[in-house]
């Protein structure tokens, strides 16, 4: 069998990005190596040299995705502060998603580093259950366990009434602190 030649450069990081573009699904690392012919890490630097082009890619628990936005679709957002128990984080998350909410990142105030944000990306009961799986594989911590629970959420939906559905069902819940 003949070993596949590597595709170099501006080629392959046009490639990526082409291949992001049309995925209607996160593209892992490894997934994008193993179609460009290069490392794993290879592919790390490329997206990192992606990103500086100000290409709307982002890194999720599930793989890296191109941000596209549809013409036309306005997309509302909002930052919400919530607080619970680690093992209350599945239901949380399920509850945002069940109500047509994106949520895309987590933050938290850490005393000696400041903010610290992640990538969550989930949208879906499906995406909820990949994103805990990938935390239990890997014997992550969440992040809202350095901060005894409190954390905030970016998120986004097609209307200002489902983040506000949302919410309430957060606060019937007891998991979103109030102002």
């Amino acid at each position: 069998m003949a070993e596949q030649k590597k595709i170099l450069g501006e080629e392959r990081r046009s490639l990526i990005l082409q291949l992001l573009k049309d995925s209607s699904e996160p593209l892992t690392g490894s997934e994008l190596a193993a179609r460009t012919n290069v490392s794993r890490q290879v592919i790390v630097g490329d997206i990192t040299l992606l990103k500086a082009k100000n290409e709307p890619i982002m890194a999720t628990s599930q793989g890296y995705v191109y941000l596209k936005q549809n013409a036309g679709t306005r997309i509302y957002e909002r930052t919400i502060a919530c607080k619970h128990a680690p093992n209350d984080t599945e239901k949380e998350l399920n509850l945002l998603v069940d109500h047509g909410v994106l949520v895309k990142d987590v933050k938290i105030e850490h005393a000696v580093y400041g903010d610290l944000t992640a990538s969550i990306m989930v949208s879906n009961r499906q995406e909820v259950k990949q994103f805990l799986s990938n935390l239990q594989t890997t014997n992550a911590a969440l992040l809202s366990e350095l901060t005894d629970g409190i954390h905030l959420h970016t998120i986004s939906a097609s209307s200002e009434k489902i983040l506000d559905k949302a919410m309430a069902a957060l606060k019937a819940e007891g998991f979103l602190m109030e102002s």
